[in-house]
């Protein structure tokens, strides 16, 4: 039995498996030098990598990292039992507006994120400039075998399991109707949550989606478009994009989705390995976004400091295609849901940025932009654009907001 208990939570990562990682770090062997050792086009680059892991190593400060953390999010636990799986605990962030009649709003992550993904958005989401401006409280879990929640144990954890865990925290904290947002994973998980618990999540914001083209019984015109070729120049920029990542940039996808446990062994053990596979995404996914080798290593080290393993979080590519007993059926998540109100962000170097006419086939859409800049990280690349999306939506004035009783 679960228990309903909700802990005060703070990171606090173990002396033991600091040294160890400054130790395996010493150690590390790189590649052997070639001429296009830097070239993108082949993966990380070498130098880069050799910099991070001598920094990781002797100048980046993880003590440091983890007070900011523990300073600017509120963090908590709880155990949730999942049907036919263990009890997990969760970990999570959950901070409150002070505003009356703010909108529960669940932040769900995907990979390689994790809840610091959260941290630029959490205090514009739960402030206002004016009575108008909707504020939410909001609610981003660490997701089962990512970050500081529990690694799962038996097979067969796929998005039913994901968004139970999702939908049965937001129950926990009192909030029996809420919001989603999420992108990457989270796009599926939150488009799950409205197929399982729709009379629960009032609306959801996404700013990744995937979607199958218009159909003729359904959406003749957007067929027509379709058909046409009736596109904007942003809409042909993203589908250039989606037709790169599909040809050039899902080789990693490929590998987590069949045979997750290999690359595992690497990511377990290796914390060069580790930081090569994570930051190649970081940069690849994003819209020149000026990272920090801070910033880096403070994304990555929560990989590394996992408590579920740096290894667990891969088999959520796996089961969502391999549930025992047959394959999930994911096609009912890029199916229309007609129940749950849509809004949508396109940012043009996200890994796949789809026709208008494709995402509308998705739901009702009440919101939708397409932005000039920002990538596949919007919370953390482009938090004020984000935010001002998600405000734009559910403002009472022009969005769904006046239709929201909280």
């Amino acid at each position: 039995m679960s228990s309903s208990a909700v802990e005060s939570y703070q990171i606090n990562v173990p002396d033991s498996a600091i040294e160890r990682l400054k130790a395996k770090l010493e150690l590390a062997t790189f590649p052997a030098e070639t001429s296009f050792s830097n070239d993108w086009n082949y993966g990380a680059p070498l130098d880069d990598i050799k910099r991070l892991a001598r920094a990781w190593q002797d100048g980046y400060d993880w003590r440091r990292a983890e007070a900011e953390l523990n300073e600017k999010l509120p963090q908590f636990t709880t155990t949730i039992g999942v049907e036919g799986h263990e009890d997990l605990r969760i970990h999570f962030v959950h901070k409150e507006s002070e505003k009356p009649g703010a909108i529960p709003l669940l932040f769900c992550h995907g990979w390689p994120g994790s809840f610091l993904e959260v941290s630029k958005i959490l205090p514009l989401l739960t402030s206002s400039s004016g009575d108008d401006e909707p504020t939410f409280h909001v609610v981003a879990p660490s997701l089962p075998n990512f970050g500081f929640s529990q690694r799962t144990s038996k097979p067969g954890f796929g998005m039913a399991q994901y968004a139970e865990v999702c939908h049965k925290l937001m129950q926990r904290l009192g909030y029996d109707k809420y919001a989603t947002q999420g992108g990457d994973w989270g796009f599926m998980i939150t488009r799950q949550m409205g197929l399982q618990y729709p009379s629960h999540v009032v609306a959801s914001h996404v700013n990744f989606i995937l979607a199958k083209p218009p159909s003729p019984l359904r959406s003749p015109l957007l067929v027509l478009q379709y058909a046409l070729g009736w596109y904007s120049a942003h809409e042909k920029a993203g589908l250039k994009r989606t037709g790169w990542y599909r040809s050039e940039g899902n080789g990693y996808g490929q590998i987590q989705t069949t045979k997750p446990h290999t690359p595992g062994f690497a990511l377990a053990d290796s914390p060069v390995a580790l930081l090569a596979w994570v930051y190649e995404k970081l940069k690849d996914w994003t819209d020149e976004y000026g990272w920090t080798d801070d910033e880096v290593l403070t994304w990555v080290s929560i990989y590394q400091f996992s408590e579920a393993g740096a290894d667990a979080n891969l088999r959520i590519y796996y089961e969502a295609r391999h549930k025992p007993g047959g394959g999930e059926d994911l096609t009912k998540i890029l199916e229309w849901n007609g129940k749950v109100p849509l809004g949508i962000s396109y940012f043009p170097r996200d890994v796949i940025v789809l026709p208008s006419s494709w995402g509308r086939t998705l739901g009702p859409v009440v919101f939708e932009t397409r932005h000039e800049e920002g990538g596949h990280f919007a919370a953390f690349e482009k938090p004020e654009v984000l935010v001002g999306d998600l405000k734009k939506m559910f403002a009472r004035k022009g969005g769904i907001g006046a239709k929201l009783a909280f």
